[in-house]
């Protein structure tokens, strides 16, 4: 039988085999080696050069661990493995970064994005390449693997019930029974959470992500079709969670690395494409690439301040306790791109600049997008035969569930020599 061996700096000598091997050398998979799993975080954190492939390759792994742990069958570990892999295909370059405004250009987020992928709905690679090519979906199909099953994990949608459906070479769709297995994919303690913590804390040298993955994987437990964990694992799973929590408030929303992120979906922005999907068959060098190479001057200008880190700053930053109820009302609606944007103007046009050097963040819209597992911890808990839910059996789940994982509800970049007439003019017109 033909596999690989791949040395993972997390979880050691990783064998590659069946679907698995075939899926990472198709082109969408090897894409994700050109594309950082923190984005700009390196500009923050310059360890931070890990890939969305290593995480993938880290998920799968962990999934099937997670199987492993449980007792499954072959058939479902397996199809743990690929769910894993493939999960993160619709990321655009630089990961999160570009999420916010490619929602709203497409209507659609990474995950969608992904499934649209898996089917070969989207084809990234529209050129022919030597030696040829093999198709996701029809890798699927040759080796078994449920196809929409691993879609609706990597979506996360669990079933109450439904019918076992035949499809093609007598497939079977896992039914509610087995809700595990989106869990295990796309839930409160999940795979792709249990990696990108202890990925990204290792590589951004920030030991807040720091967590006991195999105390989790001993006390995984299956219960009526959920996936559960045993009361003894309850240390471990607050641990997870508190990890998650500071990582976010540590590094995903670092306040320069929010700039930088800004600044590129401004860039990018002004690209004004006729076919935003396109953005997705590329990897952060090739869109650097293509803001560099741009006629439009501001687009190449910001891919130049970020190769030489050369950021806007923050002008002005207002947290919750700053502002009075109306006020935060109004935020609200700084959460729609056409509303910042608007929002800009005004400043801009008061300050006598160009709009495009006013960045509003606005971040919870960002987060709920990106991340909206974040504020999950119903996590249900095995006491003694009973299930419980976490958040009943940890006081730890409810202060969690209320923790805000940024001090601050807006902030305004603009370049350096801008930044006291822009504050001036948006604490007069906004607050």
């Amino acid at each position: 039988m033909r596999y690989k061996i791949i040395h993972d700096a997390i979880h050691g000598s990783l064998k590659i085999q069946n679907a698995a091997l075939r899926l990472i050398e198709t082109p969408e998979m090897q894409r994700l080696n050109g594309v950082k799993q923190l984005g700009l975080g390196y500009l923050v954190f310059p360890g931070a050069n890990h890939t969305r492939l290593e995480h993938s390759l880290g998920v799968g792994y962990v999934a099937a661990r997670m199987g492993t742990a449980l007792n499954l069958s072959k058939e479902e570990i397996e199809t743990l493995r690929v769910a894993g892999l493939l999960h993160d295909l619709g990321h655009a370059p630089f990961s999160h970064t570009l999420e916010f405004l490619l929602h709203d250009k497409t209507g659609k987020d990474h995950m969608q994005i992904t499934a649209d992928i898996i089917r070969g709905k989207i084809d990234l690679v529209p050129e022919s390449l030597p030696d040829g090519r093999e198709r996701i979906h029809e890798i699927l199909s040759d080796e078994g693997i449920p196809m929409e099953m691993v879609i609706r994990m990597i979506l996360g949608e669990t079933e109450q019930r439904y019918d076992l459906l035949s499809v093609d070479r007598g497939q079977k769709y896992f039914g509610a029974e087995k809700n595990y297995m989106v869990n295990i994919i796309s839930g409160s303690l999940d795979a792709d959470q249990i990696d990108y913590l202890l990925r990204d804390s290792h590589y951004t040298g920030v030991a807040h992500g720091t967590i006991d993955f195999p105390r989790i994987l001993n006390t995984l437990r299956i219960r009526n079709g959920e996936l559960m964990l045993d009361k003894k694992g309850v240390p471990a799973l607050e641990g997870m969670l508190v990890a998650r929590a500071l990582m976010y408030s540590a590094v995903y929303m670092h306040k320069t690395n929010r700039i930088c992120e800004l600044m590129l979906s401004r860039a990018v922005e002004e690209l004004k494409m006729d076919n935003w999907l396109a953005l997705y068959s590329l990897n952060d060098a090739q869109l650097f690439s293509l803001l560099i190479e741009s006629e439009m001057d501001y687009a190449r200008e910001i891919a130049l301040r970020l190769k030489y880190r050369r950021l806007f700053k923050k002008a002005l930053v207002k947290r919750p306790e700053d502002i009075d109820e109306e006020k935060l009302e109004e935020l609200e609606n700084m959460k729609s791109l056409r509303e910042k944007r608007k929002r800009e103007r005004e400043i801009a046009e008061a300050a006598g600049i160009d709009e495009r050097y006013v960045l509003i963040d606005v971040p919870e819209g960002n987060i709920k997008l990106s991340e909206p597992r974040l504020s999950k911890t119903d996590v249900k808990i095995l006491d003694d035969g009973k299930v419980v839910p976490f958040s009943r059996f940890s006081p730890l789940a409810r202060a969690l569930q209320i923790r805000k994982v940024k001090d601050w509800v807006f902030m305004l970049a603009t370049p350096k020599n801008y930044v006291e007439q822009v504050k001036k003019v948006a604490e007069r017109l906004l607050f």
